[in-house]
């Protein structure tokens, strides 16, 4: 009972904070667009962005060898070269042989598994979001370009009606606050779009960095619902829509977010 009044009056003081007009979402902007100057000028400075830490731990780890004999650079390059910054700027992709949405954290693990015959490093683990970020990383400036159509069009409609459905004690949906109110404010921040071309991004609020499924997780916890695992089905379509969403916006990782 306590939890459920405290939980109204979250929604309450929302509900306040959030009053006036209703924004739609018209042009599509980035969560850069949406932050303060300090947190821009931070995000734009590689020295004093503190997600560049974890680029170049992940750069260690693309070249660290295990026990296999096989890293991420025996494949890819020493400094991922050989990776293709317009395959990367696709994901999360269909994949057949996969039998679905591959996210490039999936890609990731799937490679030490199959590839490096290692075990493959936990979700959400400060190891596999510091590889990601790396490899993020190495497509910064590209433009997203998620694909929409052929077998991810369905796929996209499912994520689509999980962005819209209400979740939690909290009763809210992704797209009340970032389709709805982006612009307006919320303990001190503005509502972004929700947007995903900056993830993996550091976080101001946590001091860590956060991919977009963790972010996910976070948002869905404060809705107080329960988070869903990090390899289900759920997981992939809702960041397969939201990314798709992003189409046409530069990648910004390691963007710098509240």
């Amino acid at each position: 009972m306590i939890q459920l009044a405290i939980s109204r009056l979250l929604l309450g003081s929302l509900t306040l904070l959030l009053a006036g007009t209703v924004w739609a979402l018209g042009e599509v902007k980035s969560g850069y667009d949406y932050v303060k100057d300090e947190t821009r000028a931070m995000q734009d400075d590689d020295f004093e962005n503190p997600g560049m830490l974890a680029v170049e731990q992940g750069r260690e780890l693309f070249s660290k060898m295990p026990d296999s004999g096989k890293s991420c650079a025996s494949c890819h390059g020493e400094a991922g070269e050989k990776l293709d910054v317009k395959s990367l700027a696709r994901y999360p992709i269909y994949d057949k042989e996969q039998g679905g949405i591959v996210r490039l954290e999936d890609r990731i693990r799937n490679c030490q598994k199959d590839q490096a015959s290692t075990e493959p490093v936990p979700y959400y683990d400060h190891e596999l979001l510091a590889l990601e970020t790396f490899v993020r990383n190495l497509a910064r400036g590209e433009p997203v370009n998620v694909q929409t159509d052929g077998e991810m069009e369905s796929l996209l409609k499912k994520g689509d009606e999980l962005y819209h459905i209400r979740f939690g004690l909290i009763d809210m949906s992704c797209a009340h606050c970032h389709d709805m109110y982006p612009g307006q404010y919320i303990r001190g921040q503005r509502i972004s779009q929700g947007q995903g071309n900056g993830f993996p991004a550091y976080r101001l609020d946590t001091g860590e960095m956060a991919n977009l499924d963790l972010r996910i997780k976070q948002c869905l916890t404060l809705m107080r619902a329960e988070p869903f695992a990090p390899d289900a089905e759920e997981s992939k379509l809702l960041e397969a829509y939201i990314m798709s969403r992003s189409n046409g916006l530069k990648i910004e990782t390691p963007a710098v977010r509240y």
